[in-house]
């Protein structure tokens, strides 16, 4: 027997996709791992709860109990990175006992992926607000800490015995693609110091960081700026560096993401109650597709992942106006632009240098992105659409489109 009309109309609206927006996002400085780094001596959980505690003091009207989830990536979820992070880091930042929290893994791409999850829940009216980053604290626990790959992976010749190390599946993509050269790849990260240069010195990369206070053996201290740039950087200096995942290789310290330390996260929302809680809307999301490669060339990922997110929201890679990249290694980031036709200084792409200059704390990286395109919209209303893309280890890759929420019609893309 049909449902009443009424029935009908209610259950329509329930199931109706909501607008996602992205309000704002923080992150903390990136240190670099390791025993001197600023982070040696600071929890990865606490690093959270200043992402946490900063955006509920940026936004006084978002009554904290009004959120829904806290979702928290960590690739190496153990120690003061487990424990269900999410939820322990939303206790331990003070929201209502009411608030829960989830942890989420996919190594590269965590808080990318905690990003789509919770904003799908978003769209389909299971959360209202949500919070949603990632942590890395690659010092405390380096990548690999207590993996224990199944050996059919090898025995059954299921993947490349490089699949398992990120640097060699970078070599593997110089291999597969012998134009993208090394002379490339470290002119292409010396842009990259630069351009981060640039934006730092003009006061573009600061108002999203959040100060930590630090513990080492020589008292307290405060982190306030990232650690790893390497201002003045030229490819030349670059071009003599070692390459430790293979003799006479490419792959350099100087051309790829350092190991690294630091938390992110964001606010989202749907678009109704953002509108009606008076929260600002920094990029609406349009799309996002996730994409499984050959692991042993994993930088490849985003291609695929690109491809499919923009035919699935009817979009053609000339309609995307800025692009943020997460530069894992520079050969990856060069591999996806020469795919889609883009030149290597190109400015559109990483208007303010890339991980190769900031870092990549691995599962942290993805609401950097967001954060960075969100601040780049709000500088460019003629640009429509822009994405946020990175490769992920295991050989996969993700992409997320959003759109301008300050685009003026008439405007380039």
């Amino acid at each position: 027997m049909a449902a009443p009309a009424s029935a009908a109309a209610d259950s329509r609206s329930r199931t109706a996709v909501r607008d996602v927006v992205f309000v704002d996002g923080v992150r903390t400085p990136f240190g670099k791992a390791g025993s001197k780094g600023q982070y040696a001596d600071t929890r990865a959980d606490d690093m959270v709860v200043k992402v946490i505690r900063e955006l509920l003091r940026r936004h006084p009207e978002l009554p904290p109990e009004r959120i829904d989830e806290v979702a928290i990536a960590a690739t190496t979820q153990t120690g003061d990175q487990g424990l269900t992070i999410g939820r322990s880091a939303a206790l331990l930042a003070g929201l209502p006992k009411s608030v829960p929290g989830f942890a989420i893994d996919r190594m590269c791409a965590g808080a990318m992926t905690a990003v789509t999850t919770v904003s799908s829940g978003i769209g389909f009216g299971a959360y209202d607000v949500a919070i949603a980053g990632g942590v890395e604290h690659m010092g405390r626990h380096p990548m690999g800490e207590g993996v224990d790959p199944n050996p059919r992976f090898v025995s059954d010749r299921l993947v490349d015995p490089s699949s398992l190390v990120m640097g060699s599946t970078a070599e593997n993509l110089h291999d597969r693609f012998p134009h993208l050269t090394k002379e490339r790849t470290d002119a292409y990260a010396a842009l990259s110091q630069h351009r981060y240069d640039e934006a730092f010195r003009a006061g573009r990369i600061a108002p999203d960081l959040v100060p930590v206070a630090t513990r080492s053996e020589q008292g307290w201290g405060l982190a306030t700026a990232d650690e790893p740039p390497r201002p003045g950087t030229t490819a030349e200096a670059l071009s003599g560096l070692k390459t430790p995942f293979r003799p006479h290789g490419r792959v350099t310290p100087g051309n790829a993401a350092g190991l690294n330390d630091g938390a992110t996260g964001c606010l989202l929302a749907d678009g109704e109650t953002a509108e009606q809680l008076g929260l600002p809307v920094g990029m609406r999301l349009v799309g996002y597709s996730f994409a499984g490669v050959e692991p042993e060339v994993m930088g490849v990922g985003p291609v695929p992942a690109t491809e499919k997110a923009l035919q699935r929201a009817g979009l053609s890679i000339d309609d995307i106006g800025l692009f943020e990249i997460n530069e894992a290694f520079a050969v990856q980031v060069l591999a996806f632009l020469d795919h889609f036709g883009i030149a290597d200084d190109d400015p559109r792409v990483n208007p303010w240098g890339g991980a190769i200059a900031c870092g990549h704390p691995l599962a942290s990286s993805g609401v950097r992105l967001m954060t960075q395109l969100s601040r780049h919209f709000a500088e460019h209303p003629e640009v429509r659409y822009g994405i946020t893309t990175m490769c992920i280890g295991f050989g996969m890759g993700g992409t997320v489109i959003w759109e301008n929420p300050h685009h003026q019609a008439g405007g380039d893309k």
